[in-house]
């Protein structure tokens, strides 16, 4: 019969989540020479070359994308078997979390949920990744542990938990010719804006509601992050549409000046999303109280 060496399979799970050695050696405490050899010896004992080189990186042959799933989730029961009948112990934890989020979220989450773990779980490490197609693959396929943001997705392999509602403000630059008065729809349409769009929509919550007054925008500008909205709107004489809270951090930190719009757009609800496979994984568990409290600190920016 033939051994099966479970070291392997492990790396090999990770080899495919993140298709680069470099990134695969750093997950797995490794250097990269000796990850370079545990794909080998992985080819071997697979009969395939399960990553070929396309240009500058590494994509899997058929049969690794065949199996890629159903070895993700052996790796998960692995790990669920060996945790089951203990408690956790944070102290000896040592994991990697990989987190979906915005970049409105990378911007003020990190800090206090590392704060939160340093003294509690100094093993665990966090990854966070930028959206991209916001859909329920990357939390199948292990990519990607938990999934924060405006959850538009579901299904029985889904679990996910509300964080809190966010209302939108408006931003505009401190020395901004409109930054002293009230602001009223008739100065929030006389200046041009900014808006946010990953896929490059100029039209949103905003112009519904200001077609219900008569009212039309100029949108000068279209970007895919906040963040590059935020600089554009500090340098210039646009304004824009931001979450609150991020809105008030930009303006603690970098002067802005946040303003009601005047009229009623719809909150957005801020979730966390998981696989179900993680439902009682305590350390998964962990994160995901963790995440909670973050987000429902007072100090909280």
């Amino acid at each position: 019969m033939t051994q099966v060496d479970l070291n392997l399979l492990n790396a090999l799970d990770v080899l495919l989540a993140e298709g680069s050695v470099t990134a695969a050696a750093e997950r797995l405490h490794l250097s990269i020479p000796a990850t370079s050899r545990t794909l080998d010896r992985i080819r071997r004992a697979m009969g395939d070359p399960i990553l070929v080189r396309a240009g500058r990186g590494l994509v899997p042959t058929p049969r690794a994308l065949a199996i890629q799933t159903r070895l993700h989730e052996l790796i998960e029961e692995a790990r669920a078997l060996m945790e089951a009948g203990r408690g956790l112990d944070l102290a000896a934890l040592e994991r990697t979390f990989t987190l979906r989020a915005n970049d409105v979220f990378v911007s003020v989450l990190p800090g206090p949920l590392l704060e939160r773990m340093r003294s509690s779980a100094p093993g665990v490490r966090l990854r966070f990744m930028a959206e991209g197609d916001e859909d329920l693959g990357p939390l199948r396929e292990g990519r990607v542990d938990l999934d924060i943001g405006s959850i538009d997705y579901g299904g029985p392999e889904v679990r996910s938990g509300p964080l809190y509602r966010e209302r939108l403000v408006g931003m505009m630059a401190g020395a901004h010719h409109l930054a002293a008065g009230e602001m009223t729809l008739e100065r929030l349409v006389s200046v041009p804006h900014v808006a946010v769009s990953r896929r490059g929509r100029s039209r949103g919550a905003l112009d519904a509601a200001l077609d219900e007054h008569g009212l039309e925008r100029t949108v000068a500008a279209v970007v895919p992050s906040y963040t590059s909205a935020a600089h554009i709107v500090l340098t210039s004489e646009l304004i824009g549409l931001f979450p609150e809270r991020y809105a008030r951090q930009v303006a603690v930190t970098g002067g802005a000046r946040i303003f009601p719009v005047g009229l009623e757009l719809p909150l957005v609800q801020v979730s966390q999303a998981w696989h179900v496979r993680h439902d009682n994984d305590p350390a998964h568990q962990w994160l995901r109280s963790q995440v909670v409290q973050v987000f429902g600190a007072a100090d909280m920016p």
